[in-house]
């Protein structure tokens, strides 16, 4: 069954991307948030490290930007890290308005100045921080000031399917989404479509993110025809727990920002052989160290050792962490932690300007699914939380300012055609055979080892080669399944899957060099100057 609802502003995904733009638009602006899952369940939620701010001297807004540049391999762009690092600290202020408690230098005085740590990248103590659950702190905090507005409605259990648009214009005024509970596909009509869906870990085998990572938002801005930029690179953290109990578990950068050293098993160090930052290098340096130790020596992990470290400081600085671990029956401070690497984050995405905007009218992109030029060739720690709050008051600055600017014309017009549109790109049928729903966990299981083997932290001409031979067939898998039956939440994130990883390949095919967060074998050097990979969807 087909229902229109028409806010001023419709929002796919509920993190602090998605929620800081729903609060920074006026109140008398009506905006529905599509959740994929429960309003929580999101990379936000998991985020640990905290958000990167200057506060105040020694620290300065040039040495934030040149730490972002150099990070960013010659690939992020002035205007738009400068743009976040002024507008950072009014961020934070946002947030303390909206009841966010950061961590104080004595927590026993409300007086005291905040806590800063130092992660890999930066040349100060800068990233604020809620303990070491900063995306939970802020996520809770945000979410419960948005429960509380009348304008803004929160409606959970919706997958995306794919944006609706203007035929000749190509204007995106809506989405189809599908309703997980009662397995309704529904139509969603807005003035304006902002696409706040996360990255694309999923695409590989190990990640740190959560289940709902799975470039939606990039495969229909890309289907749609949007252009898509730098999606050969993927952050991967250097320190993912290592248990057979426990996958995707973070190691949060701040560990090694408070002194842990990478070492063996038999305690020998051995990060100062790649870096003269050691553990503090950027993280592209430390998975790709961490990644030679392995196949060097044939290891399973390696180890971060904080052991140096009293118990009474490890379970006031990092008790999600040491609990945690605790469970598992690790005691950092008496224990090394076995740690690998796992994909982390989505460098690349929808291109975007300054205000969210994208190519397409109507479509803007905030937080991960977007680029907008801050993390270049790699993303530098606790910049991703900064990211998403100022751009996201950017986008509500535009839409504001816009408001009066929309031709409502488009809306009643274009409605009817949905019955059209719908079925031709959405075929239902009533049951999925049961011998025919193995295809799905077959491909998704293919797909991720095939990203993880040969789309990697190391690659070659020959190992992407195969991998885009694989993905182009599996495509073809994947959309006739796709068309022939029912529509569920594990086929449309396949789907989105498959488009996101030969995006990635090609990307890395056409990069003829190793730059920041990718290295070839083939091209082991830099190229004197830096170069946007963008695929224009209009070869889709």
């Amino acid at each position: 069954m087909l229902q229109n609802k028409k806010p001023h502003t419709l929002i796919i995904g509920s993190g602090c991307a998605g929620l800081s733009l729903a609060l920074s638009l006026p109140s008398s602006h009506k905006v529905t948030i599509l959740c994929k899952q429960s309003a929580i369940n999101g990379s936000t939620y998991y985020a640990q490290g905290g958000v990167a701010a200057v506060l105040g001297k020694p620290d300065s807004i040039e040495s934030h930007v040149n730490d972002t540049l150099k990070v960013g391999g010659g690939l992020s762009k002035p205007e738009a890290i400068t743009l976040a690092a002024k507008e950072a600290k009014g961020s934070i202020d946002w947030l303390i308005e909206q009841g966010v408690q950061f961590t104080k230098q004595d927590k026993t005085n409300s007086n005291s100045n905040f806590h800063l740590n130092q992660e890999g990248g930066h040349s100060f103590r800068r990233i604020l921080h809620t303990d070491d659950a900063t995306g939970k702190s802020v996520l809770q905090q945000l979410l419960h000031q948005a429960q509380l507005k009348p304008n803004i409605e929160i409606i959970e259990h919706q997958v995306a399917i794919d944006l609706i648009q203007e035929p000749l214009t190509k204007r995106v005024y809506g989405i189809y989404s599908l309703n997980t509970q009662t397995e309704e596909i529904i139509t969603w009509h807005a003035e304006h479509v902002v696409l706040a869906t996360g990255g694309a870990s999923k695409v590989y085998l190990y990640t740190t993110n959560p289940t709902v990572s799975s470039g939606d938002g990039i495969a229909m801005a890309y289907r749609a025809g949007a252009p898509v930029c730098n999606m050969e690179f993927n952050q991967f953290h250097p320190t993912c727990l290592f248990h057979p109990n426990e996958r995707g578990f973070l190691i949060s950068e701040a560990v090694r920002g408070e002194g842990a050293k990478l070492c063996h098993a038999d305690g020998t160090q051995f990060m100062h052989q790649y870096s003269d930052k050691a553990e503090l290098a950027g993280r592209d340096i430390v998975a790709r160290a961490i990644d030679h130790e392995m196949k060097k020596n044939g290891l399973a992990c390696v180890y971060l050792d904080i052991t140096h470290r009293s118990k009474e400081f490890l379970q006031n600085h990092f008790p999600t962490i040491f609990n945690k671990l605790l469970s598992l029956n690790i005691d950092m401070s008496k224990d090394m932690i076995p740690v690998v690497p796992a994909a982390h984050y989505t460098c690349g995405g929808v291109i975007t300007d300054l205000h969210g905007q994208t190519k397409l009218p109507g479509l803007y992109a905030i937080g991960e699914v977007a680029n907008t030029g801050i993390h270049g060739a790699n993303r530098m720690a606790s910049n991703s939380l900064l990211e998403c709050l100022v751009f996201a008051r950017e986008v509500a600055k535009k839409i504001t300012l816009d408001d009066n600017l929309i031709d409502n014309s488009l809306t009643e017009s274009n409605q009817n055609i949905d019955s059209k549109t719908i079925s031709k790109t959405i075929k239902q049928r009533p049951t999925i055979n049961s011998d025919e729903a193995v295809v799905i966990n077959h491909n998704w299981f293919e797909l991720r080892h095939l990203m993880w083997n040969y789309v990697g932290i190391v690659r070659s001409n020959k190992r992407l080669e195969r991998a885009l031979s694989r993905i182009k067939l599996l495509q073809t898998e994947i959309n006739d399944y796709y068309s022939d039956y029912k529509i569920t939440a594990d086929s449309l994130e396949l789907r989105n899957l498959v488009v996101v990883s030969e995006l990635i390949v090609r990307s890395a095919l056409l990069r003829k060099e190793s730059r920041g967060l990718h290295y070839s074998l083939d091209y082991p050097n830099k190229l004197p100057k830096a170069v946007d990979t963008i695929i224009d969807a209009s070869e889709y």
